[in-house]
């Protein structure tokens, strides 16, 4: 049997899992910050959930994966974590709103592979439910920018509101069972061009004068400023007034559930020319899925983890790659392995990432295991160091030793984190 990975699937080494959990951590800490909580929902849900007309709608289906139980159920593996979101404020009705959440988690979509992009990836997802204010909306893209700040990535944020689309789409003459499909295919502008929209809405069967109108008028951005979509964008801007967020027009965002304000993050001088975040205002589909008795507000960010790493590893390329989490290898001579053991576990009570030789082999082999695994400090365990009640460290990256008491070892090994 040849062993092969499902395609678009991938394995993570630690030097690899490593960057993308601190990435993690960085994106837990400032949701945290903004006084989001956790959330956890399953990978699989039921196929009308994800099917549903006020979820993703006909484009996320068809990267769907669906599967059935051994009870002949249908379901499917989630596309994102928004549906999942509003199916859980669906069966809980009762919780009080604002609800502000994050959940980071894996998704899937059967689609075409690319840089940055795979079948199996995470998204972190905060959004808020139940506030219709445009200073929530303001909040997520302010979330965003944090986050790239911390992470020491440039970005520009292209924002729009749906709104303005459906508009151009009334004024354009486009059939209104076609408006979706209109928005859709201009949200490809910059990967098609503007003969590509026109071609592909004529092939959705958007009449050919119908089309041009409506990718002309999202180009005209001065008569757009008077429609009713704009004037809800504008107090979001307002409350933004920062240069990275720019309003764009044509941008459309490929799910059907937005309702009002959507916005993309791009990082900026990467080869990595898709969204590293997206989202947006979602105002009718968690009513939705409470039968529509009620109308329940909700806007969230998406930040993709894939993307982003590989922004990360692009500005990183000259840096020494973490291959483990160890921050300092204990290295015991022959005979003195309890010795080193009790050590090992001193630094680890203390909070210090530590590992062992085991083999006692020597000390130029234990060298040899650390350097391959760039650990940055390694301690010395020795028969005239023990005389002493004291360890040899030594600093992996300038080759400098010091013999020292646990004590005094502990307290360097905490300075040089």
């Amino acid at each position: 049997m040849e062993l092969q990975l499902p395609r678009g699937m991938r394995d993570f080494p630690p030097e690899e899992k490593i960057l993308r959990d601190d990435v993690i951590a960085t994106l837990k800490e400032i949701f945290e910050r903004y006084g989001f909580s956790p959330l956890e929902t399953p990978v699989v849900e039921r196929w009308e959930v994800l099917s549903a007309k006020y979820s993703g709608g006909e484009e996320i289906l068809k990267e769907t994966f669906r599967l059935k139980d051994q009870g002949g159920r249908d379901l499917g593996l989630r596309y994102d974590l928004t549906v999942p979101l509003a199916r859980f404020v669906g069966m809980n009705p009762t919780i009080k709103r604002p609800f502000k959440r994050y959940q980071i988690g894996t998704v899937y979509r059967d689609g075409p592979i690319k840089k940055g992009r795979a079948r199996e990836f995470y998204q972190c997802d905060a959004d808020i439910v139940g506030s219709s204010s445009p200073l929530a909306d303001a909040e997520c893209v302010q979330l965003a920018l944090d986050v790239f700040e911390r992470l020491g990535t440039d970005v520009i944020v292209k924002i729009n509101n749906r709104k303005v689309l459906y508009e151009l789409a009334r004024t354009a003459h486009v059939p209104e069972n076609l408006a979706e499909a209109a928005i859709l295919s201009l949200d490809k502008l910059e990967k098609i061009g503007s003969d590509g929209v026109i071609r592909e809405m004529v092939e959705r069967g958007i009449p050919s004068t119908s089309a041009a109108r409506f990718l002309a008028g999202a180009q005209d951005r001065e008569h757009l400023k008077n429609s009713d979509g704009y004037r809800e964008l504008e107090p979001v801007l307002h409350s933004l007034q920062d240069a990275r967020v720019v309003w764009t027009p044509s941008l459309a965002r490929g799910l059907s559930y937005y309702t009002g304000t959507i916005y993309e993050v791009y990082a900026k001088d990467s080869s990595v020319t898709g969204s590293v975040a997206a989202g947006g205002r979602y105002d009718n589909m968690i009513g939705q899925f409470l039968g529509g008795t009620e109308k329940i507000p909700a806007v969230g960010i998406s930040f993709g983890l894939e993307p982003i790493l590989e922004v990360l590893k692009e500005r990183r390329r000259d840096l020494p790659v973490c291959k483990t989490v160890t921050h300092a290898y204990v290295i015991p001579f022959k005979g003195l392995l309890a010795e080193g053991r009790g050590i090992c576990q001193q630094l680890r009570r203390a909070g210090i990432k530590t590992d062992m030789d085991f083999s006692a082999k020597g000390i130029r082999d234990g060298l040899k295991y650390a350097n391959a695994y760039n650990i940055p400090f390694v301690v010395i365990v020795g028969p005239d160091e023990i005389a002493q009640g004291k360890v040899k460290l030594r600093d992996m990256r300038s080759g400098e030793e010091q013999v020292l008491t646990v004590a005094a070892l502990i307290e360097k090994l905490r300075q040089g984190e």
